[in-house]
């Protein structure tokens, strides 16, 4: 597969590192040379320095030939105007990254496919969605919904306390025969290593383990664990960005109780003025004292999403020392992931990493419907349709062939969530949640083709 990226900064050198090693062949267009050397000397794929836009440029790249063109630079305009051109000059497919989420909102009204755009990807509405979900989940660390919450990925860390910790997952399911959820990733306490869990797979004191839930599952999995899926109610935003402005609209308008903390007086009073529903305050939230005068002890969650990592982090170390049930963090550095169990903030989320899954599942082969990289640990989860030429069409998944190091998380048929075992046998139609280590998902895609 051939893809062109404009756009060497974090998004698009993120998404030419997932694609490299899936071999696919990446050509990189950026004007900043120190990008581009920075993406050439760890990557192993083709950089262009020069103008996206640039007829030339997109022609030496040979756009014409490309299978996906994906426009993720800072500008939006720039990366409309890509796709646009990349698409009038015979690129299969083309995906950009904007800021303006009424584009997505009016996608449909506008008709962007007819000016050659085929997909719309906004980082700031993704993040948004992110936060309102891991709130619906607040026992959890970190979570991802499939059709809707058919199926639901959820996160957490075993205690010594939990009912299965030191047993084998067989062990675990002979004791809770009628569970809604099944584990389908491990990380061990303390290493990098991600385990797909067997039946003889010993589920640890420290792990972080990824469950797939069921409807239901999440409810039961908080009672088996101890952890309380606390109603969130009352949620204190730090910053008045774009993601900070669309979860306080979209939870103030899902009856939410919010207050949010912006420093910029002029910004403060212009999202004051436009959310009516929010109680805004003008103010430094690195000011522990204006915290406490702002009640954050009586605070449900805590999300802190200006623009620097940094303040994110201490002020969510500010508001867990004040006891918040749920602190959300917003990050840019990427590195900063491998922290977030061991510095206790609840969950990290980085609206770079959520673009570039969003786009990746894009190059995906077979019919993947979504997809997304579990944080800190090297497996995905993919969402799958099945068809009738499929190779596990028809198949019980004890026969299907799937390799070691991936497993069927759940099956969502007529819109219900399953968690499917041996004995479960796959239909047309089918949607398949599949998490597997990186080396194995090109076996699993050829099931689905």
């Amino acid at each position: 597969m051939k893809i062109i990226i404009a756009g060497a900064g974090e998004v698009g050198f993120h998404l030419a590192k997932l694609l490299s090693f899936e071999s696919q062949e990446i050509t990189l267009i950026d004007t900043n040379k120190e990008c581009l050397l920075n993406a050439d000397n760890h990557l192993d794929i083709k950089v262009m320095k020069g103008d996206s836009t640039s007829i030339s440029i997109l022609k030496d790249a040979r756009v014409a030939e490309s299978d996906l063109v994906i426009a993720v630079t800072s500008s939006e305009t720039t990366n409309i105007t890509v796709c646009v051109l990349a698409k009038q000059l015979g690129a299969k497919r083309t995906i950009a990254r904007i800021s303006n989420t009424e584009f997505i909102q009016h996608k449909d009204e506008v008709g962007f496919t007819k000016f050659g755009i085929d997909e719309l990807i906004s980082p700031e509405a993704l993040a948004a969605s992110e936060i309102r979900l891991l709130l619906s989940q607040s026992a959890f660390s970190d979570t991802y919904a499939f059709e809707d919450g058919a199926l639901t990925m959820v996160g957490l860390d075993l205690s010594r306390t939990m009912a299965f910790a030191g047993k084998t997952v067989k062990e675990a399911a002979e004791i809770f025969p009628e569970i809604h959820f099944v584990p389908i990733a491990i990380q061990r306490f303390g290493t990098q290593f991600t385990i797909i869990p067997r039946g003889d797979t010993q589920l640890k004191e420290g792990d972080h383990v990824v469950f797939i839930t069921s409807e239901g599952g999440a409810e039961e999995l908080c009672k088996i664990t101890g952890k309380t899926n606390t109603d969130i109610k009352n949620v204190m935003i730090l910053g008045g960005s774009k993601i900070g402005y669309k979860t306080a609209r979209d939870l103030a308008n899902s009856g939410f109780n919010v207050k949010l903390i912006e420093k910029d007086k002029n910004r403060a009073f212009d999202i004051a003025d436009e959310l009516p529903n929010v109680l805004v305050i003008n103010g430094d939230g690195r000011n522990v004292d204006l915290l406490d005068e702002e009640n954050i002890g009586d605070m449900d969650a805590f999300i802190a999403v200006t623009g620097n990592s940094e303040i994110n982090i201490m002020s969510s170390l500010v508001a867990k020392s004040k006891h918040v049930k749920k602190t959300i963090s917003l990050v840019e550095n990427m590195d900063y992931f491998e922290l977030s169990q061991s510095i206790g903030i609840d969950t990290l989320i980085n609206k770079k990493l959520l673009a570039a899954n969003t786009i990746f599942r894009y190059v995906r082969r077979g019919e993947v419907l979504a997809m997304t990289k579990l944080n800190n640990m090297d497996a995905e989860l993919l969402e799958f349709k099945v068809k009738a030429r499929s190779k596990i069409c028809n198949k019980l998944i004890k026969d299907a062939g799937f390799p070691r190091s991936a497993i069927i998380a759940g099956v969502i048929r007529d819109g219900i969530g399953n968690i499917a075992l041996g004995d479960f046998k796959i239909q047309e139609g089918d949607l398949v949640v599949i998490c597997g280590l990186p080396r194995s998902i090109k076996e699993v895609e050829k099931l689905f083709l």
